[in-house]
């Protein structure tokens, strides 16, 4: 069975003013729209046909690099779509885990927020800023270049992305030219964390705050 583009759970113009219209359509109609297709070429007539994303990425080094960028590419944008809403930002209620889960392991949802930040700002060139859980339960923030993510085996810190934020261009330029920090700040004001928190739980549904 052939991956499919996911509709986007809310409107195009949704997320203004920090994620406009125009590069919304772009983004979702053209760049994740092309990653989907070509996946699909990659994987098509292989054992990986039919297969879900997170276990091709899991072993990812030992595919193609079509394989590696596309399949990078088509996850990654599903999960970004996924934690943005119209009614999100500011911080998480205290009630979910993920707030528990930031307090323990940055001290703060300020520090997070730096540190987030920081990744999203200091990745040269293209790649994405996460915020993911180990194997421990414990939240890490890390960026990876490119189409990676945490999940592949080719990354040197592996874990579960919950919340991923696109630092490529085509995803601000239209908006905010260069400005990239303006984009990330942006970015805050539109984080769903009840999408989070469900993230962090099937991370590690084992575990208890």
């Amino acid at each position: 069975m052939a991956f499919e583009l996911p509709a986007l759970p809310y409107a195009k113009d949704a997320l203004e003013p920090n994620i406009d219209a125009r590069t919304m359509e772009i983004h979702h109609g053209k760049h994740h729209a092309g990653y989907t297709k070509k996946l699909n070429a990659a994987i098509e007539g292989t054992d990986l046909a039919g297969k879900k994303i997170e276990d091709i990425l899991a072993n990812v080094s030992q595919y193609s690099a079509g394989v590696r960028n596309n399949g990078g590419g088509f996850y990654n944008h599903s999960l970004f779509w996924s934690v943005m809403s119209p009614d999100g930002g500011g911080e998480p209620s205290s009630k979910l885990n993920i707030a528990k889960a930031i307090d323990r392991d940055f001290g703060s949802f300020d520090a997070f927020k730096k540190e987030f930040a920081a990744a999203a700002g200091t990745r040269f060139g293209s790649g994405w800023a996460w915020l993911c859980a180990d194997s421990n339960d414990k939240l890490f923030v890390c960026s990876t270049p490119n189409q990676d993510n945490p999940l592949m085996d080719v990354v040197p810190e592996d874990g579960t992305p919950i919340l991923g934020l696109d630092v490529w261009e085509h995803a601000y330029y239209l908006n905010y030219q260069n400005r990239r920090p303006d984009y990330v700040q942006a970015f805050f004001n539109v984080i769903d964390w009840s999408a989070v928190s469900k993230r962090y739980n099937d991370a590690n549904p084992g575990a208890m705050m």
